[in-house]
């Protein structure tokens, strides 16, 4: 399985600082997400870079996790939320992964 991180920072490319609350983010994150009908988890991170010309940016940042996502999909959440959310650019890293599940039912009473 293929696991795909989208990173996408909080601060507008122009004013190099967050212009909404974090939660409407989430919002368009998960619209979009649901829009492409793909399975997805994220989390909410904080951190810094620099800019090529120099700049250090600290900002909070969402990152997306899919698995198994078509490469076409996941380009296209990626370059719609790089719009909406007005980036520069987002980073998307792409590993192998194992995953699988394990699924344990509890008898009658909470009892085995």
């Amino acid at each position: 399985m293929i696991e795909t991180k989208i990173y996408v920072g909080l601060n507008d490319a122009d004013t190099l600082e967050q212009k909404h609350d974090t939660m409407k983010y989430v919002s368009v994150l998960r619209n979009v997400c649901r829009g492409y009908h793909v399975p997805f988890s994220f989390n909410l991170v904080e951190g810094g870079y620099m800019h090529d010309d120099g700049r250090y940016t600290q900002e909070k940042t969402l990152v997306i996790s899919l698995i198994d996502v078509d490469s076409d999909v996941k380009n296209e959440i990626a370059k719609d939320l790089c719009a909406f959310f007005n980036q520069e650019s987002v980073m998307i890293t792409e590993g192998e992964i194992r995953a699988y599940f394990i699924n344990d039912t509890l008898g009658q009473g909470g009892k085995k």
